[in-house]
């Protein structure tokens, strides 16, 4: 069983992806459930977590409708404004429009000036109503956020958590020892999971993905263990760099590697655990 843990849809036509622009190449153009099924089908996934690509409620609510009219989208990760005061009405709103749809939240943190905005205690009644409905949240960080979110972590120990793209090392540019040091700390010091995703884009295309990437991988099992390791392709944005099946061969060797008999855990039992996926028959 595999699950895709991690991948987007977009429309042009939205207009609220302010960071999707001409300079993207070949990620600016409408990326839909027809562009992808062929791919799932084709490399033997029977599921996926549709995660945000826009900070606005419109888009979630759009995510919604996708789900509802593509059976092999098992949950949506959306988009809420965690300081506006009525956040928690508009979080409750979310779930019921999504009606079993929504399983987690992601603020666009590594988009904010401010490395320190998830301490503000302005924050606190948006991850109360996550902690009380059972929401992940899906962290989309760069290693200077992880201190910070530590300290979010403290006032909310139920809180169930996961970091995109592995916290976003800059691979390309061999960085290691900072980010390493601080995945270390959350990894064995709180019950955060960690998604394998997003790797061959941080690499930068290079001529020897599997050999850069390798060493980072190493130490994502290293810190978090196979049970809260979550595989996921980062979908269309891979096109960039990389195929879907590459990605998904490279992820497979890894794993059974560094976590040798438990694959299946972190190919799609893991996800649909944290993310309390109903999976539809084959």
């Amino acid at each position: 069983m595999i699950i895709d843990a991690h991948q987007h849809f977009w429309d042009l036509s939205r207009g609220d992806y302010a960071w999707l622009t001409p300079a993207e190449g070949i990620l600016y153009r409408n990326y839909l459930p027809t562009d992808l099924i062929p791919t799932l089908r084709e490399n033997g996934v029977i599921a996926t977590v549709l995660v945000q690509a826009a900070p606005s409620e419109a888009e979630t609510r759009y995510l919604f409708d996708l789900a509802r009219a593509n059976a092999f989208v098992a949950g949506v990760i959306g988009w809420v404004d965690f300081e506006d005061p009525d956040v928690e009405p508009r979080i409750e709103g979310l779930i019921q429009a999504g009606a079993g749809m929504l399983k987690g939240l992601r603020p666009m943190i590594q988009d904010i000036a401010d490395p320190e905005w998830v301490r503000r205690p302005a924050l606190d009644p948006a991850f109360e109503a996550m902690s009380t409905h059972g929401l992940v949240f899906d962290a989309l960080v760069r290693p200077v956020h992880l201190p910070p979110l530590r300290t979010r972590l403290e006032r909310h120990p139920q809180l169930q958590v996961v970091l995109d793209h592995a916290a976003k090392p800059q691979i390309r540019t061999g960085e290691f020892e900072t980010w390493a040091r601080e995945m270390q700390a959350i990894g064995r010091g709180t019950q955060v999971h960690c998604k394998l995703s997003g790797l061959l884009t941080l690499a930068g295309g290079s001529a020897h993905p599997s050999k850069d990437i390798k060493p980072y991988v190493e130490h994502v099992f290293a810190c978090f263990g196979p049970q809260r390791v979550l595989w996921g392709s980062d979908w269309p944005v891979l096109n960039a760099v990389s195929e879907y099946s590459q990605w998904l061969r490279i992820s497979r060797d890894m794993i059974g590697h560094f976590a040798e008999g438990l694959r299946d855990d972190v190919l799609g039992r893991n996800a649909e655990r944290v993310y309390r996926l109903k999976i539809p028959p084959a």
